[in-house]
């Protein structure tokens, strides 16, 4: 006989919102979270209403579901990122997953991306009982009739971690009276957020003048979009972080990104403008070496993304000035091509955000500043 057994987490948002961290990206979700444990295998379901107005190509929402397990391995996850809802009309979309005797918790609600307006209404879960049928479980505010005020919803967290709520700074949370259930449905506004030139998940452009050019262009700002993302709202004392004597920082990182960048911008266009300035920063960035562990260091994230950004806007300048011919070509005195030149920056960028994200999984955490008020005695 299957037994399940299940509690919610509810939460104090007066107590959350003392220690909510604002932070920047594209996307933003909402949360409730169960602690769940069953002896077998058993089925959900999670379903919900959304309608999408998009304001750029990309924007979508959807539902979301993630199942936490007690040894930390991958459980059930989907976010509808293949099926991502740009609908200007209120449809109910469903999500199935599993539970089974590994797992820990199960985490749900929505997320919606980019820049546009996203309305979510009606969620609901159903849990297989011990007689194979589906059980409607109790959310709290599931249509979401209690106002939202102060960029909080109630009972849900803004948030994929059920022990860290985000304010993320480019979406608005709000009441609507455009509503499935009820007389209100959640509303989030994203406004303000870059949209990157190639379409995540797409490679190039269509009817490109040169498609080989392009589609190296495509490539390496995905991977470039993936290491502004994973660093970007890093501290310094993260950035400035030595995990062990021969290790390098994470900026020193972002640092060696851009240099090899100029590197190849020498080898394949024949010049770069970035050497000529503070040649000694250049090579430390290079060689990340004991005069690079001295040097890179004591500068926020910024300061090496910037840098990154600079180099890549002029690798993506001169790409364009030349065609696919001369992409297959060997520059006269080399011995690479210029196709593969910038294929290996590329899966350089790529080998070197694998060690960003091993050193990101073992930061130490945040030391904290104690301050003693001073007695005044009589």
């Amino acid at each position: 006989m299957k037994k399940l057994f299940f509690i919610f987490f509810l939460f104090s948002f007066s107590i959350f919102s003392q220690s909510k961290k604002e932070i920047s990206r594209s996307w933003t979700s909402f949360t409730q979270s169960i602690d769940i444990t069953s002896d077998s295998e058993i089925k959900f379901k999670l379903i919900g209403s959304i309608k999408v107005e998009p304001a750029d190509k990309i924007a979508w929402a959807g539902l979301w579901a993630r199942v936490d397990t007690k040894n930390s391995e991958r459980g059930f996850f989907d976010n509808m990122q293949d099926r991502g809802v740009k609908d200007n009309n209120w449809k109910e979309y469903t999500i199935e997953g599993t539970l089974n005797k590994n797992s820990k918790s199960l985490n749900f609600g929505g997320l919606c991306i980019n820049n546009g307006k996203f309305y979510f209404d009606n969620i609901k879960l159903f849990i297989e009982d011990e007689n194979g049928e589906f059980k409607k479980v109790s959310i709290l505010n599931s249509d979401f009739e209690k106002k939202v005020a102060n960029q909080e919803i109630k009972s849900w967290r803004e948030s994929t971690n059920k022990k860290k709520i985000r304010r993320i700074k480019e979406f608005k949370l709000s009441s609507s009276s455009d509503a499935v259930s009820g007389k209100r449905s959640l509303l989030i506004i994203g406004s303000g957020i870059k949209v990157p030139e190639y379409e995540y998940g797409k490679i190039g452009k269509k009817d490109a003048e040169n498609p080989q050019i392009d589609n190296m262009i495509s490539m390496l700002e995905d991977l470039k979009a993936r290491v502004h993302r994973i660093v970007k709202n890093l501290p310094l004392e993260h950035v400035d972080h030595l995990h062990d004597p021969k290790a390098n920082r994470i900026g020193a990182l972002v640092m060696h990104l851009a240099a090899a960048e100029v590197y190849y911008q020498k080898y394949t266009f024949g010049k770069s403008v970035f050497e000529e300035k503070e040649p000694e920063l250049w090579k430390a960035g290079m060689d990340l070496d004991e005069k690079g562990r001295e040097i890179l260091k004591g500068k926020p994230i910024s300061y090496y993304l910037e840098i990154f950004d600079a180099v890549r806007k002029k690798t993506i300048e001169e790409l364009r000035k030349r065609d696919d011919k001369w992409f297959k070509e060997v520059n006269p005195g080399k011995t690479l091509s210029n196709q593969w030149s910038w294929f290996h920056i590329m899966e350089h960028q790529s080998s070197h955000l694998g060690q960003i994200l091993f050193l990101r999984k073992r930061l130490p955490p945040i030391k904290k500043e104690v301050k003693i008020k001073e007695q005044v005695k009589n």
